[in-house]
């Protein structure tokens, strides 16, 4: 990719955080070391990657001692020439999900709130395709079938040795969409959920058209986090043509907020699972 991707502006914005923290201008920092201020700049403001031994010379100046803290910088910094499977669908998938992908790859976990759809971590590969046509509207069904692919592929960091801790908020409305390829395909993505439910890295909730105003009403949006440094999780909206990530720390802390209330809202996991399996039971 030729443009910065959301893992090189949250390292960015984090080598700045912590020179700002240490009292040191970009000068100070040129004179300190062999990096000339300007370079320093370019990789703060994300249009330069940086290479180990510079981000390492950064890290020793700013006394970051933390081992975990080192790793996972080192590894945003990786990431701009790692090569992920993801990579084979480089002309299927946009840029926005290609950073998606990646941060999936090494988040801790990742907490999502959905309106209509159920979460693309938890789709069954009919209901993602049924679903992703519907979406992509014109798309050929080599596109489609891509797309798909990707789709179920991102489901392997739930399965891995250590797997991605999800928690995932569906409004009831989701779970009573109808799917014109068939009843069946939408009772089979019900049972789906029910049965990554009983896993311990999985929780399900479901809020009710019952519930009360609440802050999703604002739409639906994702939380990526990594346990070696909480400061660096970025949210994740989108829409039919487009994708944003919010980095700030300030607006995650609202989106963390917003979930917590909505984890407050939805039924109880147990509860939630009762009525996934009541509602498919209905389906005919």
């Amino acid at each position: 990719m030729s443009y910065p991707t959301v893992r090189r502006r949250r390292l960015g914005a984090e080598l700045r955080r912590l020179r700002e923290e240490s009292g040191l201008t970009l000068d100070d920092v040129a004179d300190r070391t062999s990096l000339p201020a300007a370079k320093v700049s370019r990789i703060e403001t994300a249009r330069l990657g940086i290479k180990p031994g510079d981000l390492a010379t950064l890290l020793e100046l700013y006394g970051v001692d933390d081992e975990g803290k080192r790793a996972l910088l080192h590894a945003l910094a990786r990431d701009g020439s790692r090569r992920g499977w993801w990579q084979t669908y480089r002309d299927t998938i946009s840029p926005a999900y290609a950073d998606l992908i990646s941060l999936e790859s090494e988040a801790h976990s990742v907490r999502c709130y959905e309106t209509h759809l159920i979460p693309g971590l938890l789709q069954t590969a009919a209901y993602a395709r049924a679903t992703i046509a519907a979406i992509n509207m014109t798309s050929p069904h080599e596109h489609v079938d891509a797309l798909t692919e990707v789709r179920q592929a991102r489901q392997a960091v739930l399965t891995r040795r250590e797997p991605l801790e999800l928690w995932a908020i569906i409004h009831e409305a989701a779970l009573r969409t109808r799917v014109p390829a068939g009843p069946h395909v939408m009772r089979d993505q019900l049972q789906h959920l029910v049965d990554r439910a009983e896993l311990p890295h999985v929780s399900i909730q479901v809020l009710p058209f019952s519930a009360a105003p609440h802050p999703g009403m604002a739409g639906p949006f994702t939380v990526v986090r990594f346990s070696d440094a909480p400061g660096m999780d970025v949210v994740l909206l989108e829409s039919l043509t487009s994708a944003l990530y919010v980095e700030d720390h300030a607006e995650v802390g609202r989106y963390a907020s917003a979930f917590e209330r909505l984890r407050a809202a939805a039924l109880p996991v147990d509860a939630s699972s009762d009525l996934i399996k009541a509602i498919k039971d209905k389906i005919t």
